[in-house]
């Protein structure tokens, strides 16, 4: 079955907004459509001007037969996984935990959101610095 472009613009896709401060608005894309982006004054500025770039997305990729990709999902990932690590480490991490007064558990997630916030903060000020 061959999908049209109301079906693609149906699909919800993960937006991503950038506060452009070089500019004084911001960037909006969509991850899975590469070259999916525009900007905008206002976060609903660039978020209507991103519809008419998915809308001019999407119609050249099936005017082209470019594969379009699905939009990612939570539902692809448990929320879970397994981690080896070293004795000494797991110590230190089970006596940190104990200090802050939380399970290990909930003490490695706050450390691997503090590291992914801060590894967006990076990768954000590089697309940044990178774009004129």
């Amino acid at each position: 079955m061959i999908k049209d472009l109301e079906y693609y613009m149906s699909l919800p896709y993960r937006i991503e907004i950038i506060k452009d401060t070089d500019e004084e608005g911001y960037a909006v894309f969509i991850p899975e459509l590469k070259g999916c982006i525009t900007t905008g004054t206002s976060i609903p500025d660039a978020l209507e001007s991103l519809e008419d770039a998915k809308k001019t997305w999407f119609s050249s990729a099936i005017e082209d037969g470019v594969p379009i990709p699905k939009p990612d999902s939570l539902k692809d990932y448990s929320g879970e996984f397994k981690l080896r690590m070293p004795k000494s480490l797991h110590r230190r991490l089970m006596e940190r935990s104990r200090e802050e007064g939380v399970s290990m558990n909930q003490y490695c997630v706050m450390l691997l959101s503090q590291g992914t916030a801060y590894d967006d903060v990076k990768r954000s000020s590089h697309r940044n610095y990178h774009r004129t």
